[in-house]
């Protein structure tokens, strides 16, 4: 009977001294842990100073290792001067020319329709010698061992075009994407992608009047790896459904989600500025769920404003434009200018083109809404027309307009490449850029994106070329006026 208990107390002596053991060893481990734990929490870099959050976002963004360069991109058409002393963005000329020259892999492009010759539009003039070279480098890339991809839309605008053709036959590869079939509408993206770093998004098409005889603006993005490859993702979405009796995944494949977006920006730093960018799309259909739409983008920039919004579009209307039979009123975008404007006195300044192809039924849309203006109860809404002179240069069609789709309020930049009418967020493809940024040191303010697009707007708005609706008069160039 001892020797019985003799042996239990010996084990329970055992198992204690296991049991302190095992114990003394998940404190060490815990305490480890919780070491690297503090290491890791210390180390992550906080958000900059003054760090302002886009709407939605929970204070921490997508962090980015790239030293991602940014700048504003212009095409100021030939014969119009402006005063001294004013902005403007590097000619978009310079840019496609420099994208091409850096190229040392890939470069996809996709633009909803190709004419870089006079003789696309049965057009003799010398302006299209810049289109003319834009070609002849892009036909070179192949024999550099650079893959160029091309996609563009069907239905397009009717041309004599063979720019594809010839592409095609240097060895570049074109798909055309069936955007009647698939969703109704066009592909009216246009946007670079240079070997998965390089970007560019705006509002020209490969047309040589883009360079000479068309008002442009866009934005170029050296060695941001991160939105490249995000970027690139949408134009996968386009290269697949380029392919023949290509039908629409519902849902999307994992391999098209973002975690880019408007919840969460990818976050950058150059030279004291931190800039934070997304990339948004139309239409839904082509977006998978990660992605942020094209028009909850403008939505919610609209909404987030507290002081002012400026707008230059081609065109905007309230409506759809393309449904068949007839249009639908859509006054999406406009609600969200007039509450903007209504309940927070927003200052709202519009600036909308008109050349001598620009749809007359747009003016009752735009007096409407110049209409609520109201100094007394503090509501503005001011609306401009810009007209591009025609000078001499009549004789080439659908050129001379302000071909710009871009808004900046007092805190966010956003470049795009759609008219703000519903068709081009319903059934019509398109991409927008977001950008929010903050300079650390006051003197760098001058130098961001931002402040760059703010400046062209103010250039543009104060300029001979811009009209209030009321003085518009009889004006020779601006069909809104017959």
């Amino acid at each position: 009977m001892t020797s019985s208990y003799s042996s239990l107390d010996d084990s329970n002596d055992s198992n204690k001294r296991t049991s302190c053991v095992k114990l003394l060893a998940i404190v060490a481990c815990l305490t480890i842990l919780g070491v690297l734990l503090a290491i890791i929490v210390l180390e992550r870099p906080p958000p900059p100073k003054n760090h302002e959050i886009l709407p939605g976002d929970d204070g921490w963004s997508n962090f980015s290792i790239d030293q991602c360069s940014m700048a504003l991109v212009e095409s100021i058409p030939e014969h119009m001067k402006y005063k001294d002393n004013v902005t403007f963005g590097i000619p978009l000329e310079q840019v496609w020319n420099n994208l091409i020259s850096v190229a040392t892999n890939e470069v996809d492009v996709v633009s909803f329709y190709w004419t870089l010759t006079g003789e696309d539009i049965s057009v003799n003039s010398s302006s299209d010698m810049p289109g003319r070279n834009i070609l002849k480098e892009l036909e070179e890339l192949p024999s550099r061992n650079v893959t160029v991809r091309v996609i563009t839309s069907v239905p397009t605008v009717r041309t004599n075009s063979t720019d594809l053709e010839i592409l095609k036959q240097k060895g570049v590869h074109v798909r055309k994407v069936d955007f009647g079939r698939l969703a109704n509408g066009v592909l009216h993206s246009k946007f670079w992608i240079v070997d998965r770093k390089h970007v560019f998004i705006g509002s020209a098409n490969m047309d040589w009047r883009a360079l000479t005889q068309v008002k442009e603006l866009g934005v170029v993005i050296y060695n941001c790896s991160s939105l490249a490859k995000d970027l690139r993702k949408i134009f996968q979405s386009y290269w697949v459904m380029g392919q023949p009796n290509s039908s629409l995944p519902q849902p999307w494949p994992a391999k098209y989600n973002t975690d880019i977006n408007k919840q969460h920006p990818l976050l950058v730093k150059e030279n004291n500025i931190s800039s934070q960018l997304y990339v948004a799309a139309s239409p839904p259909s082509f977006c998978p769920p990660s992605r942020t739409q094209d028009l909850e983008a403008i939505l919610s920039i609209i909404y987030g404003a507290q002081h002012y919004v400026d707008v230059s579009v081609m065109e905007y209307f309230p409506t759809t434009r393309f449904d068949k039979p007839r249009s639908r009123y859509w006054p999406v975008i406009e609600d969200a200018i007039k509450t903007a404007a209504f309940e927070r006195k927003v200052h709202i300044r519009m600036l909308i083109s008109c050349g001598r192809d620009s749809d007359p039924d747009m003016l009752p849309f735009l007096q409407s809404l110049a209409s609520l203006d109201s100094p007394q109860q503090h509501i503005s809404i001011q609306i401009k027309l810009y007209i591009v002179p025609v000078a001499n240069q009549s004789d080439i069609p659908f050129s001379r307009v302000n071909h710009n789709k871009y808004m900046v309020t007092d805190k966010v930049a956003y470049i795009g490449t759609s008219n703000w009418s519903g068709d081009y967020f319903l059934t019509t493809a398109g991409v927008g850029l977001v950008v929010s940024q903050h300079a650390s040191q006051p003197e760098m303010k001058n130098t961001t994106l931002y402040s760059q697009l703010k400046a062209v707007f103010n250039r543009d708005w104060h300029s001979e070329f811009a009209v209030l609706l009321d003085d518009l008069g009889h004006h020779p160039d601006c069909s809104l006026s017959r």
